[in-house]
């Protein structure tokens, strides 16, 4: 399972990366406005920080809604650097996009999947990652967990290469449910990802080690 941190904070995602175990980064508009980074020029310098940082992909989301749009944002940003995913919406022309990219061999992250249906779609237009939305769906009383597992199912029925990256992780037991289910990647806060260091037992039995150390030396 690959591990991507969601977030555009750089000191956060070095933590992530220095762990060794960091595979990617995702982000979108409302992170990148959480840390301050507004404007055109701001937003596409902050991505390419962002690859110098990581060596895994980085989805850069596209604003526009429109087939042409996303195309001329999305070709501009696949131009910034070799890691960049382009993030397209689960809408009829994200769709039209995905297949546009994919044909001409860039990546791509269809973003603001809620049903199988969407996923199916996303695999069909060849996406590189699907972002089913799993805390979003919590929100509403609907069990995000089982969407992971009916698109890990549809997409195991006909060998679809497109990744299920689990999105909207919002701690721990997320990350363990999704590895589970077989997600490919997960993404979430990186209190999602430290949290799996920690267990009572651990903390206890490395108390007692340092004790022991120190009462024969």
């Amino acid at each position: 399972m690959k591990f991507f941190i969601d977030t555009a904070n750089l000191e956060q995602i070095k933590e992530a990366q220095d762990m060794g175990i960091l595979d990617g980064v995702t982000t979108n508009p409302s992170l990148m406005a959480k840390e301050g980074i507004t404007g055109t020029d701001n937003i596409l310098k902050h991505y390419v920080d962002i690859c110098k940082i990581v060596d895994g992909d980085v989805s850069a989301e596209v604003i526009s809604t429109d087939f042409d749009g996303m195309v001329r944002e999305g070709e501009a940003l696949a131009e910034l650097h070799d890691q960049i995913v382009i993030k397209l919406p689960m809408i009829k022309d994200g769709i039209k996009a995905c297949k546009y990219f994919s044909d001409r061999g860039i990546k791509t992250n269809v973003t603001l999947v809620f049903s199988p249906g969407q996923a199916l779609l996303a695999a069909k237009a060849g996406a590189t990652y699907v972002s089913p939305f799993i805390g979003r769906l919590d929100d509403i009383s609907t069990d995000g967990l089982n969407l992971i597992a009916e698109i890990r199912h549809i997409y195991d029925n006909y060998a679809f290469d497109t990744q299920i990256l689990a999105a909207s992780v919002r701690h721990t037991m997320h990350v363990i449910d999704c590895a589970k289910l077989g997600a490919n990647v997960m993404t979430g806060p990186l209190s999602s990802i430290v949290g799996l260091l920690k267990h009572p037992l651990t903390d206890i039995g490395l108390e007692k080690f340092l004790a022991d150390y120190k009462k024969g030396n």
